[in-house]
């Protein structure tokens, strides 16, 4: 077989036909099988209309080779991180290509347990033994049960806040015509069965693998408009919309105006700290002063990781962290399996909203103003390497500090930047912060932009 090159940092992700289809998936569940052995993979998909294809793939590749497979249907990442626990799977595989463009598709993979697989071991043997081939069938093929552990995920996801504190909110969710529709709604039953007193207003809720709304992907300034008229129209206490297979959440204040991801981290941040005293926190590097200094007055302990789930799952399970965020609207968990969820982190904000008698953007109001950001900025360059290099040539000089832990990080005192490849697209991803000085964000980037065009 020739050459994979769908193996990104830490998942799986290529263009339908050349870089990822069934005959790949075929071969990279035979390679997990040949490599890790499992008795037992759980499976599951995101609505594009090239993921059963994919997943029937998979589970013929393991059957193949005598692996016993659990399969359950459409479902949001979180949903196959939870269920390989719950149901003690070897491995759990979601089919998904998250917000990539509709002729991309891939997977997310995680261990028992739901721990993440080493990208720098575990994928790259999986990524040379099925590149190899050469796989021989088990003389006895491999059972696929048809399973469904929605009802126990649900009671799950609902055990993050404490329902009674809830009040009387109207809520403005956008699935994005995604996989959220399905699992969100039964997490609503769910808070109607236990007497929260909340409000839904849905758009673009339906399942729809064609995306007439376009790819969700709301971290995206064009696809924020709909949901921030649709709050304003409804007169929601706020917005959440989700990206296509909803391990991240975004939200919109009550006047509809979008929260960078960013502000939300402090606010979780904060009420981990306060149900637990003294413990870590894990957050990345791309925009970080408000963050740390919450963290810090709140007690806690604040720890930096490189960017990626991966990355971030591993440091929190080394310190024991309660709680980590990134930047990009991903929020983990200790309690989830130290794993990221997209809808926990809108029912804690509802819990918060409900006990601080206090709207959203009020919330964080006071830190977008102490700490403005430029929101991440992305770039199509022909050498990421050679423009960190060059950028770090030009501004150097002027910083304070310089870090490389996982791009280019670079302290100016009152202001300080992140500049990083991405780790699933073709691009670099900038990052400007500064102390009180929404003008000076403003300047930098402009000048960051000049740069990076030439």
């Amino acid at each position: 077989m020739r050459q994979l090159t769908c193996f990104k940092s830490y998942d799986i992700r290529g263009r339908l036909g050349d870089e990822l289809n069934e005959d790949i998936a075929h071969a990279i569940a035979a390679a997990i099988a040949d490599i890790r052995a499992p008795k037992t993979v759980l499976l599951g998909m995101d609505s594009r209309a090239s993921s059963p294809g994919l997943k029937a793939a998979l589970s013929r590749g393991f059957a193949d080779m005598g692996v016993d497979v659990l399969d359950i249907g459409m479902c949001g990442t979180e949903e196959v991180y939870f269920a390989t626990t719950h149901l003690k799977a070897d491995l759990g595989i979601e089919v998904t290509a998250s917000h990539n463009p509709i002729d991309y598709n891939g997977m997310k993979i995680v261990g028992p347990g739901a721990r993440p697989l080493d990208p720098d071991t575990d994928m790259q043997a999986i990524r040379a033994r099925a590149e190899r081939g050469g796989f021989s069938s088990a003389a006895q093929k491999g059972r696929v049960t048809q399973v469904n552990p929605r009802a126990d995920y649900v009671a799950k996801i609902l055990s993050f806040i404490d329902i009674p504190k809830l009040k009387p909110l109207k809520i403005l969710v956008n699935a994005g015509n995604g996989t959220a529709g399905p699992s969100f709604d039964a997490i609503q039953a769910g808070l109607k069965a236990a007497g929260a007193p909340l409000e839904f207003i849905t758009i673009n809720h339906e399942v729809d693998s064609s995306f007439p709304n376009g790819i969700p992907n709301p971290i995206l300034p064009e696809n924020r408009p709909r949901t921030a008229k649709a709050v304003r129209a409804h007169g929601a206490d706020f917005g959440v919309a989700w990206d296509g297979d909803f391990d991240r959440c975004f939200f919109f204040d009550q006047n509809g105006s979008f929260i960078d991801g960013y502000y939300i981290v402090g606010l979780l941040a904060r009420q981990a700290l306060a149900a637990n005293p003294g413990a870590s926190i894990i957050h990345d590097p791309r925009l970080l002063w408000s963050t740390v200094e919450i963290i810090e007055q709140s007690g806690g302990k604040a720890l930096q990781s490189r960017v990626g789930h991966s990355f971030i799952k591993a440091a929190m399970r080394e310190n024991n962290a309660v709680y980590g965020g990134e930047m990009s609207a991903h929020h983990y968990f200790r309690d989830f399996m130290y794993c990221d969820s997209g809808m926990i982190p809108w029912l804690l904000i509802a819990e918060l909203v409900s006990t601080s008698n206090t709207p959203l953007g009020a919330l964080v109001a006071a830190r977008q103003a102490r700490f403005p950001s430029s929101g991440e900025q992305n770039f199509t360059v022909e050498n990421p390497a050679a423009a960190l290099e060059m950028v770090k040539a030009q501004l150097g000089p002027e910083a304070q500090e310089i870090s490389h832990a996982d791009g280019l990080g670079m302290d100016f005192g009152d202001w300080r930047l992140s500049l990083r490849p991405s780790g699933t697209e073709p691009l670099l991803r900038l990052n400007i912060e500064s102390r009180g000085q929404a003008a000076l964000v403003q300047k930098q980037l402009a000048r960051l932009k000049v740069l990076l065009a030439r």
